[in-house]
């Protein structure tokens, strides 16, 4: 088996695995509760929250846990725009994010927001120019991704973050799912306001994840109830799936450290072999972040090609997993102004540390082959 979607989701690692089940069975008291089970079960989640803040460089007390990143993001999004709505009801984000934060800032507009959809570029880069340029006095929110999930485009957000803290109003959100552990951003050195990471997108458990709020921010909660996860997040706490995400979180960091530079040289690889193809056309910027590869084989359905390299047991997306409407079609890809027959075609390769050279070499034999196939050119078998 070949796996190359991983930007839809990673396969736990056998250490992340490992301390799941111990925590589920040793430390399964609420750590709510008064009895010596529940603060043995709360001590962990102290250190477990303290481990999470040393390797991201921040402060305990500005780390919430979630369920991943669709709640992170809502949580920042709408958190802010409902808290602060009294200083001003406009809020930013660009055309490509994903679902989880174009359709929130929907949500926001059907309850009186206004919100400007910043346009990109051919390969989905935001010009931090034009985010200045839509900054209003009412402006409360930025909302940019880290790295675009579809074509891995990696966005400038310190450039971003340098212009949006000149206006005190407004908070700045990264969505750094599809960037942790592949493209470092330090919350250290970037003025970045609200960081939404996700456990099963760096081999750790679905239900997991993290949000970072800076100290001092207040947040309108989502869920209402115990006043869990410092009043922002109420309901029993996942130590389990705690522990999980920081023994994830540390792997993954490790292998960004260590391994970066190979994953990046695979991805460049396929990239190459790829750009070869007649009729294949390439969609991810040649620099983007070193484990997305989007491409388009214009004639072709994706979810056909998906289906067909599912055969030779090769497994590949077409697009974000989290999108529903328009199957066939990218609105990322509409965003960056493609034409119709590329946009209706295109394909996600996502890479992890655990894929290698010799995989990529049997995926570009069984796609062109499958290619050729499909084109009544030639013999799937």
């Amino acid at each position: 088996m070949i796996y190359f979607d991983n930007s839809a989701t990673t396969k736990p690692y056998p250490e992340v695995l490992e301390v799941f089940q111990k925590a589920s069975g040793r430390y399964f008291a609420n750590p709510s509760s008064p009895h010596a089970l529940g603060a043995e079960a709360e001590r962990l989640m102290i250190q477990t929250r303290k481990k999470i803040a040393e390797q991201m460089e921040v402060k305990e007390r500005e780390i919430i846990f979630t369920s991943g990143g669709t709640e992170g993001n809502n949580l920042a999004i709408k958190g802010i725009a409902l808290q602060h709505q009294t200083r001003g009801r406009h809020i930013i984000t660009s055309s490509v994010e994903h679902p989880s934060v174009i359709e929130a800032f929907k949500g926001l507009e059907q309850l009186g927001f206004e919100v400007t959809y910043v346009e990109v570029d051919r390969h989905g880069y935001v010009d931090p120019v034009e985010i200045e340029k839509e900054i209003r006095k009412d402006t409360i929110l930025i909302s940019i991704m880290s790295v675009n999930n579809e074509l891995g485009t990696i966005q400038p957000i310190k450039e971003i973050a340098d212009i949006t803290s000149r206006f005190p109003k407004a908070y700045f959100h990264v969505d750094h799912v599809q960037g942790q552990g592949k493209t470092p951003l330090s919350l250290k050195k970037a003025k970045v306001d609200l960081f939404t990471v996700s456990g099963h997108k760096i081999h750790g458990f679905k239900g997991t994840g993290v949000l970072f709020v800076r100290e001092g921010i207040k947040l309108f909660p989502l869920f209402h109830g115990g006043g869990h996860e410092m009043n922002l997040r109420s309901g029993t706490e996942n130590l389990p799936g705690m522990i999980a995400f920081s023994k994830a979180l540390q792997l993954i960091n490790i292998k960004q450290n260590e391994e970066v530079n190979e994953l990046r040289n695979l991805r460049n690889y396929l990239f190459t072999k790829l750009q070869q193809l007649d009729g294949v056309v390439i969609n991810s910027p040649e620099d983007g972040a070193p484990h997305i590869l989007n491409l388009s084989v214009p004639g072709i359905k994706p979810e056909v090609m998906v289906h067909a390299l599912a055969e030779d047991e090769i497994y590949i997306s077409t697009k974000s997993a989290c999108s529903s409407k328009h199957p066939d079609r990218s609105a990322v890809l509409q965003a960056c102004g493609v034409s119709e027959e590329v946009m209706v075609s295109a394909l996600r390769i996502s890479l992890s540390y655990q894929n290698n050279r010799s995989e990529a070499d049997a995926f570009i034999k069984s796609f062109k082959r499958t290619v050729a196939y499909l084109k009544g050119k030639g013999d799937k078998s």
